[in-house]
């Protein structure tokens, strides 16, 4: 049931970069502006997990989660008759982010307390549906827009999220008793070092992700002169790249820690988006995005792993975990605008855009490191 919820969310988010291709052709707004409306989905998914976590706790589970899927689906629906930019902000942007947003938190915290000597791996497990409904969404749009049109592909979109989200609600049940007291933003977590050191390397890292995410077919078409339907193949490759780097890193982080798997994670994930500056063609391009969605995808498995193993009472992992993805919600905001704002101004090329991307991913780095070791020390042997 985990593994549904992530496909109908966080699968669906991923695949705006499909989207923001086909509007930047089709609508007379920037690339810049029209990424707004993924941001805000984004946004909205993320930050409003940091109040639905804490009903988790409180043990307000299946309402909470009733009520997110149904404004997500009607979202969706309300998509399909949207014709112009502002509508596709109030549907696509606002409805279906707020929607995912209320359901999206808890689900994932519900995961967790279900497991812990192999947590990681059930929490991995859980996110590959975040690659595969990367590949299915921008495959149906690829697909079915140049036979159909928007609206009814829209419309199927909706009919995939509604069947799936309607299982979730018959079959997932929370495991722990309810804490009803305790504050909905847990403010002493920002106190612990370690928790403060992940989720500052946690934002910077997804500047620059959701970035990448929502342009990497609009640098296809713009920067190597392919077609919509080939370069939207991108979001696929790149969603779809990392399904199988959602399994292997949660079972070594099960043996030796998640921070331990994150570091050369992310050390990895530093060098590949600094090769983005090398990619002149079509092959260069097409390795790009596969190791950049390896990394993607063998980094965000982790995210709520790592939350749960540096949260000393497990009752407490919804909030914290809500606090976590709300801070993230403004570098999913800012990133793609930023970088489609740093595009505009350099002539329509992507070279600063790139630099900026690569920076941040370093800065998250340095994060990390230091979380590391005020949690393990310097000794690579110690498990945290």
């Amino acid at each position: 049931m985990g593994w549904l919820v992530i496909f109908t969310t966080w699968g669906y988010v991923n695949s705006f970069g499909s989207f923001q291709t086909y509007y930047t052709a089709t609508m007379p707004q920037s690339p810049s502006t029209i990424s707004w409306i993924g941001s805000i989905q984004t946004c909205l998914t993320l930050i409003i997990g940091a109040f639905s976590g804490r009903l988790l706790d409180a043990g307000y589970f299946l309402p909470t989660f009733m009520v997110g899927a149904v404004i997500q689906v009607i979202g969706m629906f309300l998509m399909s008759i949207s014709t112009k930019y502002w509508q596709l902000m109030l549907t696509q942007g606002l409805l279906t982010g707020i929607g995912g947003g209320i359901f999206f938190t808890p689900s994932l915290a519900l995961v967790s307390t279900y497991f812990e000597n192999h947590r990681g791996l059930a929490i991995g497990l859980a996110t590959t549906g975040n690659s595969v409904g990367g590949i299915v969404y921008p495959t149906v749009v690829r697909q079915l827009i140049p036979l159909v049109g928007f609206a009814w592909t829209a419309r199927v979109l909706a009919f995939i999220n509604f069947t799936a989200l309607a299982t979730v609600l018959a079959f997932m049940r929370p495991r722990l008793p309810p804490r009803k007291s305790g504050p909905l933003v847990d403010l002493s977590a920002f106190k612990e070092p370690v928790y403060s050191g992940f989720v500052a390397g946690l934002f910077f890292l997804m500047w620059a992700n959701y970035f990448v995410f929502y342009y990497i077919a609009s640098f296809g078409t713009q920067e190597l002169g392919l077609p919509y339907s080939s370069a939207s193949l991108l979001v696929i490759i790149l969603n779809g790249a990392g399904l199988p780097f959602r399994v292997v890193p949660p079972m070594v982080a099960d043996r030796i820690g998640p921070i331990n798997v994150l570091l050369p994670t992310t050390t990895i994930w530093v060098i590949v988006t600094f090769c983005w500056f090398a990619v002149k063609d079509l092959r260069g391009y097409y390795a790009f995005t596969v190791f950049y969605g390896i990394c993607s995808g063998a980094f965000q498995c982790l995210t709520a792993t790592t939350v749960a193993s540096i949260t000393k009472r497990l009752d407490t992992v919804g909030t914290r975990l809500g606090m976590s993805f709300a801070i993230v919600s403004i570098s999913a905001l800012t990133g793609p605008p930023i970088g489609g704002a740093l595009q505009a101004a350099t002539g329509g090329k992507f070279i600063a855009a790139q630099a900026w991307a690569a920076s941040v991913t370093t800065v998250a780095f340095f994060f990390f490191l230091g979380a590391r070791v005020y949690r393990g020390g310097w000794n690579p042997m110690t498990k945290c």
